[in-house]
């Protein structure tokens, strides 16, 4: 693999070039994705957009998705892409699980998950395996999956890819160690890769990887998605706020709805995207704020946002992996408002993108109607930001990497 100045002995930088030529016995892979999905739709949606690309590149494929999230079904799918659901998880804490639904059925839920991994690996054959974050799943519930590629005829090539940050270092080493997942790392996984670039967090240092991790470690670059063409407008700045899955935004939310609450009609036209897992009595209470209002529009799900990115003037937002990833794609004017807790990544990502230039910044421990309206003011006064030094071209390398290791697999 050619590396470049970012090169360093325990980590690479791969160089996207040229798409391969994919011979016949290469045209028809079988690849499988897990998205273990307990809290928001930052693991599905990085999933669909893997499909995606994979369906593109192979219109042969075979891809199945093995996903916990509750919003599967409502997003459109990759034609050559289907899905096996696992009964659905709920985060309590920044690393503890329970049911969503089957509440008094932990036990039976866990052992259920693991089993449908397992026979998903047993009866599909994947030629290719992309796990999303977690090396063995959660509470290990991956790993009679991962022992049973070893029983195959054909071992997969199995890769573990993670966002750029995954939560403070000092948090996040000890807690790698603890659970074994740099152990499973090293054991099970081909590569690893990192949606994400050193420029911004270099996760092999920060997280300290073992040498034997560290060495299979790839940084792809973050994830550019398709541009989508801006719609004329003539009318009073355009302002999109969303919170992804809505189930941590109502801080967010309830501060951009009691500003425009006070300010007069017209001064921007709003939308505001509350996300399908805000529940409906705090939707209720959240809308009654602008009720009548003509120059705000209430949406509570939109499974494609890339139009309305587009289309804003400014996008009030936390600072999830794929928000941003949209965000820095259309080149808007972004206002990060970043979650702290149960874990800090978001909080990171933002900090480290506004001194970059990429985004204004709102602290959590500063929001409040008055700064971030403020701050929607100050966005909209300024220049569209130029000149990013974001690496974007995570999906290219994937591309490249996707076709190494299958060529790799059936040699």
């Amino acid at each position: 693999m050619r590396g470049d100045s970012l090169d360093r002995e325990h980590h690479h930088l791969v160089t996207p070039g040229a798409a391969p030529r994919w011979t016949a016995a290469q045209a028809r892979p079988k690849i499988l994705l897990y998205s273990h999905d307990t809290f928001g739709l930052g693991n599905i949606r990085r999933s669909l957009v893997l499909g995606e690309l994979l369906g593109a590149e192979y219109p042969g494929a075979a891809i199945l998705l093995v996903t916990g999230s509750p919003m599967i079904h409502a997003f459109t799918l990759p034609r050559q892409m289907d899905y096996v659901k696992l009964p659905c998880l709920n985060r309590t804490t920044a690393d503890a699980y329970e049911p969503r639904f089957l509440s008094d059925c932990a036990h039976e839920v866990r052992e259920a998950r693991s089993a449908i991994l397992e026979q998903a690996v047993l009866t599909f054959r994947p030629d290719l395996m992309i796990v999303d974050k977690r090396a063995a799943g959660i509470d290990g519930e991956l790993l009679p999956a991962l022992d049973a590629t070893r029983r195959l005829a054909r071992r997969p090539r199995l890769v573990l890819g993670i966002r750029d940050i995954l939560d403070a270092p000092e948090v996040t080493r000890g807690t790698l160690r603890a659970n074994g997942s740099f152990d499973v790392m090293a054991s099970y996984y081909d590569e690893i890769w990192i949606y994400g670039s050193p420029c911004i967090f270099d996760a092999v240092s920060e997280y300290d990887f073992p040498a034997a991790v560290a060495e299979k470690t790839r940084y792809c670059g973050y994830l550019r998605r398709a541009a989508v063409a801006r719609r004329p407008h003539t009318g009073p700045p355009r302002v999109l706020v969303t919170t992804g899955g809505g189930e941590d935004g109502r801080d967010l939310l309830t501060a951009y709805l009691s500003a425009i609450a006070a300010t007069p009609e017209h001064m921007f036209d709003s939308t505001v995207v509350f996300g399908p897992q805000l529940d409906t009595s705090a939707i209720d209470a959240l809308a009654s704020r602008v009720a009548g209002r003509a120059d705000v529009q209430l949406v509570t799900f939109d499974p494609n946002m890339a139009r309305r990115y587009e289309d804003a003037d400014v996008v009030v937002s936390m600072a999830g992996y794929n928000t941003v990833c949209e965000l820095l794609t259309a080149g808007v004017r972004g206002v990060l408002v970043p979650r702290a807790a149960p874990v800090q990544e978001q909080l990171i990502r933002a900090r480290r993108l506004a001194a970059r230039g990429c985004f204004s910044l709102v602290e959590p421990s500063t929001l409040s109607p008055d700064t971030l309206l403020s701050a929607v003011r100050d966005a909209l006064g300024g220049p569209l930001p130029v000149g990013r030094a974001v690496d974007m071209e995570g999906l290219a390398r994937i591309r490249e990497r996707v076709h190494h290791l299958l060529t790799e697999q059936r040699s």
